[in-house]
C-alpha cells in the first residue's frame, strides 16, 4: 500500500514512511492511494472475529507487507491489552439507541483506541531503524492525554504537547500534567486549540526544523490514527443484532472530523452503514459545512463538551480531497479560497454527494444538561456531555426523518472525565473510577507559553538540546 498526499506534492510513500512524516511534506494530510475493501461475504466473515482480529484484518490492508504479521499481532495485542475490558469497544443498549463505548482505555476517552496502538507503533520503528522522533501535538483536551499515556517511557521518543490553558477540564489537564516522565512535556498555550493547532502545523512547514528536529505528529493528521478508528465501526457491526446490521445510522460527536472520517472511511470500504450524523455543540463550522455547502470559521466558544471547541476541523481536508474526485488541484483551488476569504464554498453537485452521506445536528449546552438528565432518569445510564451531544442528535435525527433504523451513538469519554458538566445535569457527580480518583493528590508538571510559533520552537529547542 502507498500513500499520498491530499496536495499531490509528493512522490508516493510506504505506510512507515507515512507515520512517521506524519504531515506531508508538501503541507497537506497522507492518504492510502487506493481504499481497501470488503466485500458483503468478507464483512459477515469479519462480524465473527474478536477485536483484536478485526483489528489484525483491517490494518493489513492498509500497512502491506510494510510490517510482518507476526509483529503487527504483537503490537495490535500488546495495545489492546491495557483496556478494562476485551471487547475493547462495546455495544450497549440503552433506551431506544445502542451506545458504544470507546472509554475503556487507560485514560477514559476514545483516543486511546489509537494512540496506544499508536504509540507501540512509534517505539517499533524506531527501534527497528535506530532513529529517534520529537512528537508535537495540540489537544482540546482528549488527545493529549491519550498520547502522552501512549508513548510514556517509551525508548526514542520525546513528547510535547499543546493544551488550551484554562479550556480542558480539570481531569483532562490532570492526566496530561501529573505524568512526569523525562519524554513528556507539557505546554498550556495561551489560547485555544486552533491557536495550538495552528502553532502545530506551522512548526511542520518548516521543512529544514521538521527534519533537524526530527519532529512526528500524533493528532488525527497522523494516518494511523484514522486507520485504527476504522476498526470499531466494524465492531458495532459485528455487535449488532443480525436483523439490524443490514441498515445502521452512527451519530458522532466531532469537532475536528477525524472521528467521523474514520466512519465515512468504513463505508467506503463497505460497511453498510446508511447515514453519518455529526453532533456538533456550539462550535459549529461543521454543522453549518453539512447544513449549506460553505465552511468558515468562526470564534472558539467555551462550552460543556471542551473537546470539541474547534472552529478549524483539521481532518476535513481528507474527506475535501476525496469530495473533489481525489483531484489535488481542486482542493488545492478551496484551500486557497478559504485561505484568502475565510469561506470556503462547494458547488451544489458537491453538496448533493456530500448529503448523500452526512447529516449535522447542532446542540447547546442547555439540550446537552437535559439529555445527561433524562437518559439518567429514564435508563440510569450516565453520559459525559460529549456524548449527550450525539444522544440528543440521534433524537433529533429520528424526528426529523421518522426513521426506525437502528441508532449507534459513539460515547466517546467516561462520565467523570467532566463530573462539573454531570453534576450540574443530574445533582449529584458521577462515580469516579480508581484511575480518576488516583490522580487527586498527584503533583504536575507544565510550562506556561505564548500561543507563538516562535515561542514553541525556541522551547523545543531548548529542551532538546539540554
Amino acid at each position: 500500500m502507498k500513500y499520498i498526499s491530499t496536495r499531490g506534492g509528493i512522490d508516493p510513500i510506504s505506510f512507515n514512511q507515512a507515520v512517521m512524516m506524519g504531515l506531508a511534506s508538501d503541507g497537506g494530510l497522507l492518504l492510502p492511494a487506493t481504499t481497501p475493501t470488503f466485500s458483503s461475504a468478507e464483512i459477515k466473515e469479519l462480524a465473527e472475529l474478536p477485536y483484536t482480529q478485526l483489528a489484525m484484518t483491517i490494518f493489513s490492508r492498509f500497512i502491506g507487507d510494510d510490517i510482518p504479521p507476526a509483529d503487527l499481532r504483537q503490537l495490535i495485542e500488546s495495545s489492546y491489552a491495557t483496556f478494562s475490558t476485551k471487547t475493547v469497544a462495546p455495544l450497549k443498549r440503552v433506551g431506544d439507541l445502542y451506545i458504544q463505548e470507546l472509554f475503556h482505555g487507560p485514560t477514559l476517552a476514545f483516543k486511546d483506541i489509537a494512540l496506544q496502538f499508536l504509540g507501540n507503533l512509534f517505539e517499533y520503528l524506531l527501534v527497528r531503524e535506530k532513529r529517534s522522533l520529537n512528537i508535537i501535538g495540540a489537544t482540546s483536551g482528549d488527545t493529549g492525554s491519550a498520547a502522552i499515556h501512549g508513548v510514556r517511557g517509551k525508548k526514542n521518543i520525546n513528547i510535547f504537547i499543546l493544551h488550551p490553558h484554562g479550556k480542558v477540564s480539570p481531569v483532562q489537564e490532570k492526566q496530561m500534567t501529573s505524568v512526569l516522565d523525562d519524554n513528556v512535556f507539557n505546554l498550556a498555550i495561551e489560547g485555544n486549540f486552533d491557536d495550538g493547532q495552528r502553532v502545530v502545523k506551522e512548526l511542520f512547514a518548516d521543512l529544514d526544523f521538521k527534519r533537524d528536529y526530527q519532529l512526528g505528529a500524533v493528532n488525527s493528521i497522523n494516518w494511523a490514527r484514522i486507520m485504527a478508528q476504522v476498526v470499531y465501526y466494524f465492531s458495532v457491526y459485528s455487535q449488532l443484532p443480525i436483523a439490524a446490521r443490514k441498515d445502521f445510522t452512527v451519530v458522532v460527536p466531532t469537532g475536528n472530523f477525524g472521528n467521523i472520517f474514520a466512519g465515512w472511511m468504513a463505508k467506503e470500504m463497505g460497511l453498510p452503514i446508511k447515514r453519518l450524523v455529526l453532533a456538533t455543540n456550539a462550535n459549529d463550522i461543521l454543522y453549518r459545512f453539512i447544513k449549506t455547502g460553505i465552511y468558515s470559521s468562526g470564534e472558539v466558544m467555551p462550552t460543556l463538551s471542551p473537546s470539541m471547541d474547534i472552529q478549524l476541523a483539521s481532518n476535513f481536508e481528507r474527506y475535501l480531497y476525496y469530495l473533489n474526485d481525489r483531484n489535488p488541484h481542486q482542493l488545492n483551488e478551496r484551500l486557497t479560497e478559504f485561505a484568502v476569504s475565510g469561506e470556503l464554498v462547494i458547488s451544489s453537485k458537491l453538496f448533493e454527494k456530500m448529503r448523500e452521506n452526512f447529516t449535522s445536528v447542532r446542540v447547546d449546552d442547555q439540550a446537552i444538561l437535559t439529555t445527561i438528565k433524562d437518559t439518567w432518569q429514564e435508563t440510569g445510564y450516565i453520559l459525559d456531555p460529549h456524548t449527550a451531544t450525539g444522544v440528543n442528535a440521534a433524537h433529533e435525527y429520528r424526528l426529523q426523518e421518522q426513521t426506525d433504523t437502528a441508532m449507534i451513538c459513539l460515547a466517546t469519554a467516561h462520565p467523570a472525565k467532566f463530573p462539573d458538566a454531570v453534576e450540574k445535569a443530574i445533582g449529584t457527580p458521577p462515580t469516579a473510577p480508581p484511575s480518576i480518583t488516583a490522580l487527586e493528590n498527584l503533583p504536575c508538571r507544565f510550562d506556561l507559553i505564548a500561543a507563538d510559533t516562535k515561542a514553541v520552537k525556541a522551547y523545543l529547542i531548548e529542551k532538546l538540546s539540554t
